[in-house]
């Protein structure tokens, strides 16, 4: 599953393409994704521009003159291409060939760039992403995202924040910054890499992080730059290119980005002055990565 930086990093490549252009048509090539598109739904964006392209933890949400938000989440395996007449490209610069075989094709967008025609293509082989259209309006109160949490790359994410939804939490600490009611977008491979850098282990009780008196403890500081940190570095270097993502056509999705802990057991740990070794742990079912020398 993509994280927040392959999402913004999508983003970010198509928003040259798409925010501020009118969408002349849209092609569907079947009926559904994993949910079925809404009713009308190519004649509702067909003649629309789209204001702002913007993203709310891991889905893209495009926001149309007509007052409608197009929400689009990319699943498992959905990427986007952009053809022209200049030849065609994806948004970031991806490390691995990515699927384009036409019959995955499921949505054509076809935009009217400054006269030229550009065709946005989403392309989802297995077919878990999906697509909708709510009034912008509502778009907060959504199923998808009334119970979502404060996103961590936004200004509302500090350490006094972080400990009042910490304050008595039994749970261990990566699975409250799991917990998308408590920070939306936030993933396995980010979690990990940002208790790396904070030194905090993943088996530390959340609580354990806010002081008595309900005040940030001293590690929680370090913890919310970490979290920006890491987040900000994939965005940079593109995003993950993550093993399991290999699709059944042999391609493999996303980017490329180093990691200090994730998938490293094993492996020595990159801290100076660190002579631990990367260990590999079970929580809640996920792998969890951390350096026992150094992670407290």
């Amino acid at each position: 599953m993509p994280e927040l930086p392959e999402v913004e990093t999508v983003r970010r490549g198509l928003q040259p393409s798409m925010e501020g252009r009118i969408i002349k048509a849209v092609e569907l090539g079947r009926p559904d994704l994993r949910f079925p598109f809404p009713p009308d739904f190519a004649e509702r964006i067909a003649g629309t521009r789209i204001r702002e392209l913007a993203r709310r933890a891991k889905f893209l949400l495009g926001h149309l003159d007509s007052g409608e938000c197009l929400i689009m989440h990319l699943g498992m395996s959905g990427s986007f291409r952009i053809e022209g007449n200049a030849g065609h490209s994806a948004p970031g610069s991806f490390h691995y060939e990515r699927n384009d075989r036409k019959a995955h094709d499921h949505v054509i967008f076809h935009i009217d760039e400054n006269g030229t025609e550009t065709r946005v293509i989403y392309n989802d082989p297995r077919r878990f992403g999906f697509m909708d259209l709510v009034p912008s309006k509502q778009v907060q109160d959504h199923p998808f995202f009334a119970k979502m949490g404060i996103e961590p790359l936004g200004n509302a994410l500090s350490a006094e924040l972080l400990a009042k939804l910490l304050a008595g939490k039994a749970t261990p600490i990566k699975a409250a910054l799991l917990d998308q009611r408590v920070i939306a977008g936030l993933g396995n491979i980010y979690v990990c890499e940002a208790l790396h850098l904070a030194c905090i282990s993943p088996r530390r009780r959340a609580g354990s992080l806010v002081r008595a008196n309900g005040c940030p403890g001293s590690r929680l500081s370090p913890l919310v730059q970490a979290i920006r940190d890491v987040l900000n570095e994939a965005i940079a270097s593109g995003g993950s290119s993550l093993r399991d993502h290999r699709q059944t056509d042999g391609t493999l999705g996303y980017f490329q980005h180093q990691f200090k802990a994730y998938d490293r057991e094993g492996a020595a740990c990159t801290r100076k002055g660190c002579d631990g070794t990367i260990k590999r742990i079970v929580q809640s079912g996920r792998s969890s990565f951390y350096c026992p020398s150094c992670q407290r």
